[in-house]
């Protein structure tokens, strides 16, 4: 009810318009509208919502009839929001079809777009890389740590820092990261096939940041990919698809997993010494099996179960 109080006072008082309230309170402008026709429809005024004559209840009931039985009695089952998210991960899934099979189950459980706003709620629980819905096997995305790793030249005592490299699947976020000497784009590449073999086979897309490895020239729609990097992508049979430039949503998964690796792989050998790149990359992929294998807050499965489910 505080959220369609907002709504309508912004509407109705301070004059905004639908694109305005939804940019300002991060909801659908489709909510927005919806909530504003079902006030005028119910013939409910602005006064009344802020006076003491209608309840909230009331009120409610008035906007959302579609919600109730006749019987007032009776409560709802809500659905499964978790497991309706991870579904949605799932090829040609989508929420209308999930609310159909919730219906067939509960036929006197919520309308479809109290099911869509409620679930919309939901997911605001979550954080931004779990809450963008990828495909099964879709993508794949790239990107370096900007915290690098340490190998001590065994002769000299020189400490030498090196790249590395994460990749991130988008439907269940299982992580693979190693180290390397350079970005440059032979070890870029490289990187990219002992993770299409950590993963057991190659997704549909490929989704590197703008380093110049892979892309020669950045552009918002048309960015110039780098020749050799395309050559690899058609070998494999996948496409390369860049960020696009300011856009962090883009990459938040594997931003989610650069973090990560750094927090529960680099932070944990931080006080070991590593002679030799091969070395550095065993103690890596010992922890990455531990991350994988670390459940995910208010999902309640790891991202091994979510890749062996999904991807």
């Amino acid at each position: 009810m505080k959220m369609i109080k907002t709504i309508l006072k912004l509407h109705f008082e301070s004059k905004l318009s639908f694109r305005q309230i939804s940019n300002a309170l991060s909801i659908p402008k489709s909510t927005v509208t919806d909530y504003v026709r079902r006030l005028k429809s119910a013939g409910i005024t602005l006064e009344d919502l802020n006076g003491d004559g209608i309840s909230d209840n009331d009120v409610y009931r008035r906007l959302f009839p579609e919600t109730y039985s006749e019987l007032p009695c009776r409560k709802r089952v809500l659905p499964d929001f978790t497991w309706i998210h991870t579904e949605l991960k799932r090829k040609n899934v989508t929420l209308q079809l999930l609310w159909e099979e919730y219906r067939e189950e509960h036929p006197d459980g919520l309308a479809y777009s109290q099911f869509c706003n409620l679930y919309r709620e939901w997911g605001k629980k979550l954080n931004i890389s779990m809450r963008q819905v990828h495909k099964a096997g879709e993508k794949m995305f790239v990107d370096y740590s900007g915290l690098k790793g340490e190998v001590i030249d065994p002769e000299t005592g020189e400490i030498r820092y090196v790249e590395i490299f994460v990749a991130a699947l988008g439907a269940s976020g299982y992580t693979y990261a190693e180290a390397s000497y350079s970005q440059k784009k032979h070890s870029f590449i490289l990187s990219h096939v002992r993770a299409f073999n950590y993963f057991g086979g190659v997704p549909e897309i490929v989704v590197p940041d703008n380093i110049k490895s892979a892309v020669t020239r950045s552009d918002r729609y048309e960015p110039v990919i780098n020749e050799t990097y395309r050559e690899m992508a058609e070998h494999y049979g996948t496409v390369i698809i860049p960020t696009r430039p300011y856009k962090p949503k883009d990459k938040a998964k594997v931003e989610l997993s650069v973090k990560l690796a750094q927090q529960r792989i680099l932070a944990k050998i931080r006080h070991r010494q590593f002679f030799s790149i091969e070395d550095l990359n065993e103690a890596i992929w010992e922890l990455l099996d531990e991350l994988n294998d670390r459940p995910i807050k208010k999902l309640n499965k790891s991202r091994r179960e979510l890749y062996e489910y999904y991807d």
